[in-house]
């Protein structure tokens, strides 16, 4: 997200193309261009029957950013099906091949928003996807969708239906309603952290996250906070999925940059939690 103007050129990702690399007797290795759009990938994977990023569905952006952010949605993230990928370094001209160790993924995490920030702009991401898929239904409200849809078999197909179901009723597209996504991180916090919450909101949800930490939901502290359905000119946060921040049609990148900066402040001084910004900050 920018949050002032660029003084110079940028560039726009245009590097097509989606190529079955090799494969042996388990899985696929599928080379991609950077500007090839997330969602359309997801779709010609189902088509071929890759499995492994079906989850992933419909999430907004390009191939490219899929890496630099470790994208992840209903219990799968980039980096569980990520091969390798090419970088061009911006001074040099030179192409980097980065392994899945050189990227240094965390949740929501790679070296590229931290050390290598700003250097190098990705033009191809290949992914190792399986022939035979390992369905996970059991994060969020995907079994409950798959119920309603009548599904008594998996396939990748439906899976990614129950998937696009799900955001479609949450969340707004960015066509209509200008928005990047989910803005915020699930904040990882100790035990004790969650169970001082819980005295006071019995209902606080938390997931294991290991190391005597737990996952809490960023949506719910935001909300509990009162700021879901906030609007202030056009700048606001959404009236269905209180992570995400929208544009209304004029906010500047600087007036959403200070809704969340409210936000975190407010979630910290009413639940002593700190919450992340979830995007890339310019």
């Amino acid at each position: 997200m920018f949050t002032k103007n660029i003084d110079g050129m940028v560039m726009l990702n245009r590097i097509k193309g989606i190529e079955l690399e090799s494969e042996d007797e388990n899985d696929y290795i599928v080379r991609v261009g950077a500007g090839e759009n997330w969602h359309a990938l997801v779709e010609h994977a189902i088509g071929n029957n890759w499995a492994g990023i079906e989850n992933l569905a419909l999430i907004p952006g390009n191939v490219g950013a899929s890496p630099m952010q470790n994208i992840g949605a209903y219990g799968v993230e980039v980096v569980q099906v990520f091969e390798y990928l090419e970088a061009v370094h911006l001074h040099t001209r030179e192409v980097h091949r980065f392994s899945k160790t050189d990227c240094k993924f965390g949740y929501r995490e790679s070296v590229f928003k931290q050390k290598l920030k700003g250097e190098y702009m990705i033009s191809h991401v290949a992914f190792r996807l399986r022939k035979t898929p390992s369905f996970n239904t059991s994060y969020g409200a995907i079994e409950a969708e798959l119920e309603a849809m009548n599904v008594s078999e998996l396939t990748l197909r439906n899976v990614a239906d129950a998937v696009i179901a799900i955001r479609s009723s949450k969340l707004p597209d960015p066509k209509v309603l200008g928005n990047s996504g989910s803005f915020f991180k699930n904040p990882v916090v100790p035990i004790e952290v969650h169970e001082k919450v819980k005295t006071e909101w019995p209902d606080a949800p938390a997931y294991p996250a290991g190391e005597g930490k737990v996952k809490m939901a960023a949506g719910w502290l935001i909300e509990k906070a009162g700021w879901k359905g906030f609007r202030e000119n056009d700048c606001g946060v959404h009236n269905k999925q209180a992570l995400v921040l929208v544009n209304h049609g004029n906010a500047t990148g600087q007036e959403v940059y200070d809704l969340s900066q409210r936000i975190l402040d407010d979630v910290y001084s009413k639940f002593g939690v700190q919450l992340e910004r979830e995007v890339n900050i310019f």
